[in-house]
């Protein structure tokens, strides 16, 4: 068409085209909808330029009409136009504005029809497979719900090509035998060429070369005789693949030139000239239809000022309400105020009362910390010359009042360990450590120091370990002595005659952390079901009725928390007669390089031998007498001071291997005693020697310079080992 023609005509469209179309009658649905059926003759015979204009036309009646149904057809047609000259991107937003309105249909052949050409588009052109598909089986839905076997054929052949072109031949197997199976009752022209060229496909892949080439030329004979074309030129593409890959690579070549001149026959150059400048008249009745749009909306504004008076009107109720809303808010306020400052008032209250609850927790806290300090300064007094009579007198080893004492002591001290333990737990200040140790040393050295115990009532205790656990673990085996200790020390109290087993069982690996149930198991008088919730309170006893058992019914509430801070908790089996089981699993860390380096760096005591002097500085002469009882029971030199003056003064002047620091003196502190030592420059290793706390301590025995901190009562073997080890440390420096 001349340029000049194509001007006149869009001249005409924009100038009068509005009047034309308000003088003229509606189109019926039934005008609209031949005109679209003509748009498609029209493309199916390749004429583009003629299809672009009809459906053009179409779609505007259909707008005009507000037809959903007729847009999406319009729409439809204009998109396989772009889509049949190669502008994929066009006919995409094409397809996809067709869809959206045949979604607002209940035409489901025509949402089933867009959805397979937009799989068409993604499969065949954009080769987006995967988005293809998904529009191929909602294509495939709507066409079983209309149970149109016609459309379900048709779908079933698009999804077996695209599986097939992606060498998906497992996955397209049920689409191409359903293909197979409909074939004779769904026999048309617009599928025959499809269906032989798909089972020349299938065949060339199972290598059945005679059925694939028979049905590839099956293929192309249709393809020649119909009047679409499209499919032949597919037909040509697989059947050269075919013989390409058969070896005959001639008739492979005459078949792409067969393919190149039907497919230069289509799309001549012409042809697509016309469609663009079709395809531009298109584009621009869009751009008309925005700018009818914005007329509209300006129509409506004035449409929407003539009604002033109403929104006056609606402005002055507004405005009502809002003063209404105002007054309103106004009381709100008032009534906040007055809420406000009874809240105030109240929440001076509570912070006074949790002033108050700090200052309490505080001083329990400060009261706690000295009365076990004014406690197990006695006791080691106590523990310390019930050891030294019965070593220098061997014969009182059998005294049952000796043995009773010590017996009290030891309980005395429990008492004050269980008090000083679940108040740390309450107020938070347990932090697990992670230190690499011996599981099975550690559960034998359980093991032996409850052997007083178990003599008692004649028990025997079973440690079952299992061997698949490492030989050392990381962890905080202090916390889980403490757990082992209560829940052993409990299954000994209320066990006569029997047994204890102590069971360690690796359950799981993860990484690093190793996974290990631990079971305390007796063969005593067990527990109520009643009570078995009871036990894990705090000062709860359970059985006293029967026989006075010692405790302070602390033991399995610190058991529980302990437990609680390790990430895990503990299960209880029991009945009366039949003895107790406890239950729990803790995770420890395995590290080999560690362990390998413990085992490296373990060396032998040559020192037991070498004299030491050792300087204890102790204000109480009890403790002066056995702290030097057992200094001087190891063969070492003992010298004793009494206070922190005497300590500096006897440094000046003599030199010490080792200092024992008593931390409440009068005077001047161990602490502060340590720090002018350290002052002086002397490097003498200092150890404290305390009744106090290790972990309210700590700190400031670090910041003073203190190297070590032993918590009286001590056990002396740990003591000495502590000494050795600080001097040799010391000596190598």
């Amino acid at each position: 068409m001349p340029k000049v023609r194509i001007v006149l005509i869009l001249f005409w469209m924009i100038c009068f085209g509005e009047s034309v179309i308000a003088k003229t009658e509606l189109p019926s649905e039934q005008q609209i909808s031949k005109t679209a059926e003509k748009a498609l003759k029209y493309l199916k015979e390749s004429d583009f330029e003629k299809s672009l204009i009809v459906s053009r036309v179409a779609l505007q009646q259909a707008l005009i009409v507000k037809n959903n149904n007729l847009i999406a057809v319009s729409y439809n047609i204009i998109a396989a136009n772009y889509n049949e000259f190669s502008e994929f991107d066009k006919a995409i937003f094409y397809y996809n504005k067709a869809l959206s309105f045949a979604n607002r249909t209940t035409n489901n052949v025509l949402k089933n029809k867009i959805n397979n050409n937009l799989g068409n588009m993604y499969c065949f052109e954009k080769k987006q497979y995967k988005k293809g598909i998904e529009f191929y089986k909602k294509s495939l839905e709507y066409s079983k719900r209309e149970k149109n076997s016609s459309l379900v054929y048709l779908i079933n052949i698009n999804i077996t090509w695209a599986y097939f072109d992606i060498g998906e031949f497992k996955l397209a197997l049920p689409y191409f035998n359903y293909m197979n199976e409909h074939h004779i009752e769904q026999l048309s022209e617009s599928t025959l060429v499809v269906f032989n060229m798909i089972n020349g496909m299938y065949y060339s892949h199972i290598k059945a070369k005679a059925k694939a080439n028979a049905y590839f030329v099956k293929a192309i004979k249709y393809g020649m005789i119909g009047v679409e074309k499209s499919d032949l030129l597919y037909s040509y593409i697989e059947y050269s693949k075919f013989l390409n890959k058969s070896g005959d690579y001639k008739k492979a070549y005459e078949n792409i030139i067969k393919h190149n001149a039907v497919k230069e026959n289509i799309y001549n150059e012409g042809k697509l000239k016309k469609a663009e400048r079709a395809g531009f008249n298109l584009e621009l009745d869009e751009y008309k239809r925005k700018i009818g749009k914005i007329e509209i909306e300006k129509e409506l504004q004035d449409l929407s000022l003539k009604k002033s008076r109403i929104i006056v009107l609606l402005f002055i109720l507004t405005s009502c309400i809002f003063l209404i809303l105002i007054v309103t808010l106004y009381k709100n306020i008032v009534f906040k105020k007055r809420n406000n400052a009874k809240l105030l008032f109240t929440n001076e209250e509570l912070i006074k009362a949790k002033e108050q609850a700090e200052e309490a927790s505080i001083l329990k806290t400060q009261f706690i910390s000295t009365i076990s300090h004014e406690l197990r300064t006695p006791l080691y007094g106590v523990v310390g010359i019930t050891n030294m009579l019965l070593e220098e007198h061997r014969e009182l080893a059998r005294s049952e009042h000796l043995s009773s004492l010590k017996f009290s002591a030891r309980y005395l001290l429990s008492l004050v360990n269980d008090i000083l333990q679940i108040n740390k737990i309450e107020d938070n200040k347990v932090i697990l450590e992670r230190l690499t140790f011996n599981l099975s040393d550690e559960i034998n050295m359980i093991k032996n120091s409850l052997s007083y115990l178990s003599q008692k009532n004649n028990n025997q205790i079973t440690v079952i370990i299992d061997s698949d656990i490492p030989e050392y673990l990381i962890g905080d085996k202090l916390r889980f002595a403490q757990i082992l200790m209560n829940l052993i020390s409990n299954a000994l109290k209320f066990t006569k005659n029997g047994e204890v087993f102590i069971i360690a069982d690796l359950v799981n690996v993860v990484g690093r952390a190793h996974f290990i149930e631990f079971q305390i198991k007796d063969t005593g008088m067990g527990i109520a079901v009643v009570n078995q919730d009871k036990i894990f309170e705090k000062f709860v006893q359970v059985g006293r009725n029967e026989e006075d058992y010692q405790g302070t019914g602390l033991g399995l509430t610190i058991v529980k928390r302990l437990l609680g801070l390790f990430g895990s908790s503990i299960s209880l089996e029991s009945n009366i007669g039949e003895g107790t089981i406890f239950t729990f699993t803790i995770a420890f860390d395995y590290d080999s390089e560690k362990t390998k380096s413990i085992i490296n760096e373990i060396q032998v005591d040559l020192t037991s031998n070498q004299l030491f002097k050792v300087l204890v500085v102790e204000d109480n002469l009890i403790n002066q007498l056995v702290t030097r009882k057992i200094i001087e029971k190891n063969n070492y030199s003992c010298t004793v001071v009494d206070d922190g003056y005497a300590a500096l003064d006897i440094l000046e002047t003599e030199s010490f291997d080792v200092v024992l620091m008593d931390i409440n003196m009068p005077m001047m502190n161990g602490f502060e005693t340590t720090r002018k030592i350290r002052l002086k420059g002397i490097k003498t290793p200092v150890i404290a020697l305390t009744a106090f706390d290790k972990d309210e301590i700590t700190e400031e025995a670090i910041s003073a310079g203190i190297n070590d901190i032993m918590i009286k009562p001590f056990e002396s073997v740990k003591l000495f080992k502590i000494i050795n080890c600080l001097i040799v440390e010391t000596r190598k420096r």
